[in-house]
């Protein structure tokens, strides 16, 4: 499946989110299943599949992850487990010291420097992603792998510092 054609959109890493948006809602309104109340079962449930479809195209343009995923597939480059080269040690390196910190923010129940290092990957995150729009406009998808290796690093841990940053929030307000 190409997402970006079951939204109308251009197969472009660098989308404007509130126009993918746009497009899945009225998609969406188009194919709801109110719509084919009245229609036959086969037609109900081809509204219903392309209603599914445009709801998992949406999915994936609106993660940056994903998207360059699907991206690198529709060009016929092979991404995941066992395609990606390995990882930068130095790259590692950092990693691994920014999740040592993370987990002496989190045992000292540091919100402030949780939300800081959340903070800083995101900026680091926005780079990546800055890249994987430049490498991809210019022909270069083929080369950006192991920068979508290193996004997937990016977003776990962002994710991982919200998870803690929401688990302290959710104490604190039933303390």
């Amino acid at each position: 499946m190409d997402p970006f054609a079951t939204l109308g959109l251009p197969r472009r890493y660098a989308l404007d989110l509130a126009v993918a948006e746009k497009a899945h809602r009225e998609l969406s309104r188009a194919l709801h299943p109110d719509r084919y109340a009245q229609a036959g079962a086969s037609e109900r449930r081809d509204a219903l599949s392309r209603a599914v479809a445009v709801n998992e195209a949406f999915r994936t343009v609106r993660d940056p992850v994903s998207r360059a995923e699907a991206l690198m597939t529709l060009l016929g480059i092979a991404v995941g487990d066992g395609h990606e080269p390995k990882a930068d040690p130095a790259f590692l390196m950092d990693m691994l010291e920014q999740r040592e910190a993370l987990a002496e923010a989190r045992a000292s129940r540091n919100a402030v420097a949780i939300a800081d290092l959340r903070d800083a990957l995101r900026a680091t995150e926005l780079g990546a992603q800055a890249e994987l729009a430049a490498g991809f406009d210019s022909g270069r998808a083929a080369e950006l792998v192991g920068k979508l290796g290193e996004l997937r690093f990016y977003r776990r841990f962002i994710d991982e510092a919200q998870a803690i940053l929401d688990d302290l929030s959710d104490c604190a307000s039933t303390a």
